[in-house]
C-alpha cells in the first residue's frame, strides 16, 4: 500500500485524522474514551467531532442507558454513508463491494467470468456496477475511492499492474484506467498485501507486529509481510511471492511437477479437481472437502498441507515471525490439517525460530481482500480529512 502523508504531529488535521482513524479502526468509541486515548481535552474532542459530523464522515448520538443519572457521553462512529467501491479481479470471477467507513459491507457481488478477464472488461464491469448501485442501495452516499485487490505484481506509485501471470496482464495502467471510467480516484495494490494489511488490523493478526500472510485463490499463491506493525513490500513493491518458491519435497510421491514452484504444487485447481467440481466459491470448496468420504481426496490435502508446511518452515526461517496467517482456499488446508502442518513446520524449521510461533486460518474469511481493498481506498481520507472529505 502506498503511503499517505500526514499532517503534522499535534495540528489540528492530524487530530482529525486519529479521531477518524480511531472510529474507523476499532469501532464506535464515546467522546470520554476519545479524550482517554488520544490526551486531547473534552473541548478540543467535542470541537474535533463536530467538524468530522459537518464533513459527513462520522456520525454521533447520545446513547440511551436505562437507569443512569446524568447525561451519558456522545458515541461517535464512523459514517456509513461514506464508502470505498472494494474489487478483486480474479481469474474465476470479479468480486465486488461497496465498504462504508464503518467498515459495514453494504452491498456485495461475485460476477463469474466465462474467460479470464481482460483489463478492459474489469474496468468496464466496475463502471456499470458502480453505476447500477448509484441508482439503488448506493443512492445517498459518497464514494471516496476505488480499491483494487490484483494477483500479480503492482507497482502502487501509479497503479500499474506489471505482470500478473494467471490474468495474462503485463504493464497495465489500471489505477488510470479505472479513475477515467468511474470519475473516482482508484489505487491498486497486490491482493496478499492487502489481504496481510486487513488480517493484521481486523482479523486473526490484531494485535500482532510479525505477521507472515498467504493468500491462496484462483491465480495462485502470494504473501503479504507486517514487520514491526508496518507492512512490508520492498524495494520495488513486489515482496511476499512466496507462490514462485520451490518448497523442499523429500517425498517424490508428493511432487506434482517436475521441477514446480508452491503455486503449481498446492493448487486449488487441484483441490477442486479431487472433488469434482469445474469451479466453486472458497465456502463451496471447504464444504466438498470436509463432507468428501473419498481417500484420494483425504490424500490431496494431506500431500499439499505436507508441501505448504516446508514453504512455510522456509519462510518462519527467514522473517522469524510471530504468526502465520493463511487465506483463501490455504485456510481450508489449514483448517482440515492443523496439526499436520504445525508438526511438520516445527520438525523443518530452526526450533528457535518456531518458539512461540501461531499458524491461524484467515478470521476475516472472504472478505479479507475486500476488506483490504476498501483500506487502501480509505487511506489518503484517513490520512487528512480535513483536505480530502
Amino acid at each position: 500500500m502506498p503511503s499517505q502523508s500526514s499532517p503534522a504531529l499535534g495540528t489540528r488535521p492530524h487530530n482529525l485524522s486519529l479521531i477518524l482513524r480511531l472510529v474507523h479502526e476499532n469501532g464506535a468509541q464515546s467522546r470520554a474514551a476519545l479524550t482517554e486515548q488520544t490526551g486531547l481535552n473534552r473541548s478540543t474532542i467535542a470541537d474535533l467531532v463536530a467538524e468530522l459530523v459537518r464533513r459527513g464522515l462520522v456520525d454521533e448520538r447520545v446513547p440511551d442507558v436505562a437507569g443512569r443519572v446524568g447525561r451519558p457521553s456522545p458515541v461517535v462512529t464512523a459514517s456509513a454513508r461514506v464508502v470505498a467501491i472494494a474489487v478483486n479481479p480474479e481469474v474465476d470471477a470479479i468480486e465486488i463491494a461497496a465498504v462504508g467507513l464503518d467498515r459495514s459491507i453494504l452491498v456485495r457481488e461475485r460476477l463469474p467470468n466465462d474467460t479470464v478477464p481482460t483489463p478492459a472488461v474489469v474496468v468496464a464491469t466496475i463502471a456499470e456496477r458502480i453505476a447500477a448501485w448509484r441508482a439503488g442501495p448506493l443512492a445517498d452516499v459518497r464514494i471516496a475511492a476505488v480499491g483494487i485487490a490484483v494477483p500479480g505484481l503492482v507497482r502502487t506509485s501509479d497503479g500499474v499492474v506489471r505482470n500478473a501471470p494467471h490474468l495474462g496482464w503485463t504493464d497495465v495502467p489500471l489505477a488510470g484506467l479505472v479513475g477515467t471510467a468511474t470519475s473516482s480516484a482508484a489505487f491498486v495494490d497486490n491482493d496478499a498485501t492487502l489481504g496481510a494489511i486487513a488480517e493484521h488490523r481486523y482479523g486473526a493478526g490484531r494485535g500482532i507486529d510479525d505477521i507472515v500472510y498467504l493468500n491462496g485463490g484462483a491465480s495462485g499463491i502470494g504473501g503479504g509481510l507486517i514487520i514491526h506493525g508496518r507492512a512490508v513490500a520492498g524495494a520495488g513493491g513486489y515482496a511476499g511471492e512466496f507462490g514462485q518458491n520451490r518448497p523442499r519435497i523429500s517425498a517424490d510421491g508428493d511432487r506434482r511437477t517436475g521441477d514446480g514452484v508452491l503455486e503449481a504444487e498446492v493448487s486449488r485447481r487441484l483441490l477442486l479437481d479431487s472433488v469434482g467440481l469445474e469451479g466453486a466459491d472458497d465456502e463451496t470448496l471447504e464444504a466438498a472437502l470436509a463432507s468428501s468420504e473419498s481417500p484420494a481426496v483425504a490424500d490431496e490435502i494431506t500431500r499439499q498441507a505436507h508441501v505448504l508446511a516446508s514453504a512455510l518452515a522456509n519462510a518462519v526461517n527467514v522473517l522469524n515471525p510471530t504468526l502465520v496467517v493463511l487465506g483463501g482456499f490455504l485456510a481450508t488446508i489449514a483448517d482440515l490439517r492443523s496439526e499436520q502442518i504445525a508438526a511438520d513446520v516445527d520438525a523443518l524449521a530452526m526450533s528457535e525460530s518456531v518458539e512461540g510461533l501461531e499458524i491461524r486460518p484467515a478470521a476475516l474469511g472472504a472478505d479479507r481482500l475486500l476488506i483490504g481493498a476498501a483500506e487502501l481506498a480509505f487511506a489518503g481520507l484517513l490520512a487528512d480529512p480535513g483536505e480530502r472529505a
